[in-house]
């Protein structure tokens, strides 16, 4: 029987999904790759190669480049040569496979330990594993270095993203060069993340008991010692099995719903604590007595049982109010925005008045010219704003999920700070955190509890609002920017007026919600009077 290996990438995410592949490869090899997934990985590859230019240039003769095109066997002995002549820096290690314990993995860098010998691994990773704060006093400030100099220490000008895979990662490295006697006994290891600025130092230790238990358990699933059942978990959006069916079994999604999985209903790690205590089923969440589970951290837990209900009852709302509320105003603005992946946002699309008027740059990004489109949609909106206090009116702007608008906002000011109409952080923070900018996924979670989930597209179809075009979604507009701005050939036209009309429909869409939710003036076609109230599902039974 073959030996079966894993890296790290196994120990966060599916457990079925890890049996599936595992038992199934065959039915993997015609399966088109997810665009989304494709292009992040994509984007990773060109984010390490970056980082790799800039640390290499800045000091040559301290690196060993593993020949990524050798094979796997001969980039692990090149490493360990590379590990045995004490060098200083090694880019693209590969470590030997354990046919044993089933390891296998390697890290974009090992780090030299100069004092303590040994080598520390640091990982490269496309996402942000930090923020900047404000130096203020704290109980714990996270351990950076500058990435061109190891010398970790406290670091109160920035605050931690909690990476779990980045920390499997590091402790997964750490197992394997320990058996190899080449593990630090500083026992830490790095992340190198979207920015270039600093290494985030995680300390390994702590680490371990939980990646021991974790990397058992997985190798044994890998292995066919330990069984699985689907569940849901929102790596299901991606994932090919969700409608593919393994020989001899159900698709996951077919599954689930044959057997009203709990998941369903309360996915993630809530089905799990669910499961731990007899609640198998929707129905047997839905007829729940007695006391609340002492482990239950998941919000109101009578919240989840009328969730079931209303599954049950095939309704996609329950109010929590008698009334549902929302902020309105004289002049009203829906924002909706489009980026591409952490390369900038290209497109702030607005709807006033029942007009809608874009904001964009079609040079791909990165470019200076989203600093343009920037000011020019941030002049509009505060000349608008303006205009409606000179007239004595009030004044809104509404999102759906303000995470994504923030976080371009902030980082858009920063990065193009200075030039015209660029508006500085002070002014953003001053009005994303006023009464003017209103959150409409804040407003439906505050309001409804949401039986088939939370996203404006489960949302605004139950207000009546439909997309032209039935393939839009965040994933998909990744793939259609990439022609649209002519990444790998041409740029096409078609896809940027579909990328026009999937923003505009967004826009669209949060105004519909927002006008049956709370309209100005009574209508039979409203959230108080078509959605059923939490009374109607929470009689005990």
């Amino acid at each position: 029987m073959p030996v079966a290996y894993i890296d790290a990438r196994a120990l966060i995410g599916c457990r079925h999904r890890l049996h599936l592949d595992a038992a199934f490869p065959r039915e993997m090899s015609g399966v088109v790759e997810d665009p989304g997934v494709r292009q992040r990985r994509e984007a990773a590859a060109a984010h390490r190669l970056r980082v790799r230019d800039a640390l290499i240039a800045a000091d040559p003769d301290s690196w060993v480049v593993i020949d990524p095109t050798l094979t796997a066997r001969a980039r692990a002995e090149a490493t360990m040569a590379a590990c045995a002549a004490a060098t200083h820096h090694i880019w693209g290690g590969l470590l030997p496979q354990e046919s044993d314990t089933g390891r296998r993995g390697g890290a974009e860098i090992l780090l030299r330990d100069l004092d303590r010998g040994g080598y520390i691994p640091v990982i490269v990773v496309n996402h942000k594993v930090t923020d900047p704060r404000r130096p203020e006093p704290a109980d714990f400030h996270p351990t950076t270095s500058d990435p061109y100099e190891w010398n970790p220490k406290p670091d109160p000008t920035r605050k931690l993203r909690q990476q779990p895979r980045d920390q499997q990662r590091l402790a997964h490295l750490y197992r394997m060069l320990q058996r190899h006697g080449l593990a630090s006994p500083a026992l830490v290891g790095g992340v190198i993340g979207y920015h270039l600025d600093r290494i985030l130092v995680h300390d390994i230790g702590p680490l371990l008991d939980d990646y021991d238990h974790r990397y058992a358990d997985r190798i044994a699933v890998v292995r066919g010692e330990l069984p699985t059942i689907p569940s849901k978990v929102p790596e299901c959006r991606q994932c090919p099995w969700w409608n593919r069916a393994a020989p001899g079994l159900s698709s996951c999604a077919d599954w689930l719903a044959e057997h009203r999985d709990v998941s369903l209903v309360a996915p993630g790690s809530r089905a799990d604590v669910l499961r731990g205590h007899g609640v198998e089923t929707i129905d047997d969440l839905a007829g729940w007595t007695g006391e609340d589970p002492d482990d239950w951290q998941h919000g109101p837990f009578d919240e989840a049982v009328v969730t079931a209900r209303a599954w049950i009852a095939n309704a996609p709302l329950v109010r929590r109010v008698d009334r549902v509320w929302v902020k309105r105003a004289d002049v009203e603005v829906d924002v909706d925005l489009e980026s591409y992946q952490e390369y900038g946002a290209y497109l702030w699309g607005t709807l006033l008045d029942g007009v809608y008027r874009p904001f964009m740059t079609w040079d791909p990004l990165p470019t200076e010219d989203e600093g343009r489109s920037f000011a020019e949609f941030w002049t509009w909106l505060m000349q608008v704003r303006a205009e409606a206090a000179l007239a004595g009116k009030s004044f809104a702007a509404y999102c759906y999920s303000r995470t994504a608008e923030d976080k371009w906002l902030y980082e858009s000011a920063r990065r193009f700070a200075g030039q015209p109409g660029v508006p500085t952080v002070d002014q953003i923070r001053a009005f994303v955190d006023g009464p003017e900018w209103v959150d409409m996924f804040q407003a439906v979670s505050d309001q409804f509890i949401c039986p088939a989930g939370k996203g404006l597209k489960k949302i605004a179809p139950v207000a009546g609002f439909s997309w032209r075009d039935p393939e839009a979604g965040g994933e998909a507009s990744m793939s259609w920017y990439r022609l649209a701005v002519g990444y790998d050939a041409d740029p096409d036209m078609s896809q940027r007026t579909r990328l026009l009309e999937y923003n505009e429909d967004d826009v669209r869409a949060t105004m519909v919600l927002r006008e049956w939710m709370c309209p100005k003036v009574p209508t039979a076609h409203s959230a108080d009077v078509e959605v059923p109230g939490l009374e109607d599902f929470t009689a005990r039974v």
